[in-house]
C-alpha cells in the first residue's frame, strides 16, 4: 500500500516574471499512517506554504503531493487543519462551532448522534464546562482547544497543525502540547505539526524534520528520529542527556542552514577625508568663526634638514 502522504520533488513560488520568488524547492517527504511528524523552521521559510500544499489550499508548481497514491487536487475532510488564529465563528458557542464541522461531514447521522459526537470531542479537550460559552468568553488556550475539537470531530485521517500554539503564553502552550500528544496517543490520527520551537517539536513528535532556508528557496533536511518513550514527562525529559543531544543536533542543523543561506557582501571602505582635531591648540574661536576641518588631501609633505 502507498503511504498516506507522499511529497516528491515539489516546489512552490509566488510572483510573476522576473519578480517571481521560489519559497519551497525539491521537497521530498513520506508519511505513514499513524505517524506523528513535526516540521520545524524559521519564520518566513515557507512552513505555512508547505501545510497549505498538503491541505490542498495550494498546488505545487512542480513535483507532486499525493495522499494514498492519488494527487491532492483540493481541500478535503480527510485532511483537517488547525490554524494559528483559532478560526472560530464568534456568534456560535463552543458546541455550535464543533457541531458546524459535524453537521457538514456527517449529515447522515441523527440529531442525537451528532449532539453526542460533539459532546464527546468537547469533553476530550476538557471543555465540557464551557460548552455553552461564546469564543469571546474563552481564553486563548480554550479557543484553541475548541479548534482542535472541531477538527478532530470531523474524523480526518491527517491532522495538520499550523503553529497552533504560537499565540499562547508559555504555561498554556506546555499544557496544550501535552494534551494534544495524549489525544494522538489515544486516537493515532496521522499528525503533521508545524512549529518554530525545538522543545515543542521534540516533545510531541516521533520524527522531526527541519525546513532549511536557502538562497533559492527552503527545502527539507534530514529527519531526526525521536526515540523517547511515551507518554513523555517534560519535567523528566528536559534534563536528560538524550533530550539534550537531540536538541543540540536540531539547533545546530537550523543554525548551520541559516548561516549558509545568509548572503555575503564584500565592500571596500574608504577612510573619511577628515583628520581629527588638534586638541593641543587653543580653541578661542566663536560660533561664526569656526576653523574648517583639516582634510587628508590638504596635507603637504615637508622635508627638514637636521645638522649633527
Amino acid at each position: 500500500m502507498p503511504p498516506i502522504l507522499e511529497i516528491s520533488g515539489a516546489s512552490k513560488g509566488f510572483g510573476r516574471g522576473h519578480e517571481r520568488a521560489t519559497v519551497l524547492r525539491d521537497l521530498d517527504l513520506t508519511v505513514e499512517e499513524g505517524d506523528f511528524v513535526s516540521i520545524i523552521g524559521y519564520s518566513g521559510t515557507g512552513k505555512s506554504t508547505l501545510i497549505n500544499l498538503v491541505a490542498g489550499l495550494l498546488k505545487p508548481d512542480s513535483g507532486s503531493v499525493k495522499m494514498d497514491g492519488a494527487d491532492i487536487r483540493g481541500p478535503g475532510p480527510e485532511r483537517g487543519i488547525v490554524f494559528q488564529n483559532y478560526s472560530l465563528l464568534p456568534w456560535l458557542t463552543v458546541t455550535g462551532n464543533v457541531r458546524l464541522a459535524i453537521d457538514q461531514i456527517f449529515p447522515q447521522m441523527t440529531e442525537k448522534e451528532r449532539a453526542e459526537r460533539a459532546a464527546e470531542y468537547i469533553d476530550m479537550v476538557k471543555l465540557s464546562h464551557a460548552a455553552g460559552k461564546l469564543p469571546r468568553e474563552l481564553s486563548g488556550g480554550m479557543r484553541q482547544r475548541v479548534s482542535v475539537a472541531r477538527t478532530l470531530a470531523a474524523n480526518p485521517r491527517i491532522l495538520l497543525l499550523d503553529e497552533p500554539l504560537s499565540a499562547l503564553d508559555a504555561l498554556t502552550r506546555a499544557t496544550l502540547q501535552d494534551e494534544i500528544a495524549d489525544i494522538w496517543q489515544k486516537n493515532r490520527t496521522t499528525v503533521i505539526w508545524i512549529t518554530n520551537d525545538p522543545d515543542e517539536a521534540l516533545l510531541v513528535a516521533d520524527r522531526v524534520i527541519p525546513l532549511l532556508p536557502g538562497r533559492e528557496g527552503a527545502t527539507l533536511g534530514r529527519e531526526i528520529t525521536v526515540d523517547l518513550a511515551r507518554p513523555r514527562d517534560r519535567k523528566q525529559l528536559l534534563g536528560t542527556p538524550e533530550f539534550k543531544d537531540l536538541k543540540l543536533r536540531l539547533v545546530d542543523t537550523l543554525l548551520g542552514a541559516k548561516k549558509d543561506s545568509t548572503p555575503h557582501v564584500t565592500r571596500k571602505l574608504a577612510a573619511p577625508d577628515i583628520l581629527p582635531e588638534d586638541l593641543g591648540k587653543p580653541r578661542n574661536f566663536s560660533f561664526f568663526n569656526k576653523p574648517a576641518p583639516r582634510r587628508r588631501s590638504q596635507l603637504q609633505r615637508e622635508e627638514l634638514q637636521v645638522e649633527a
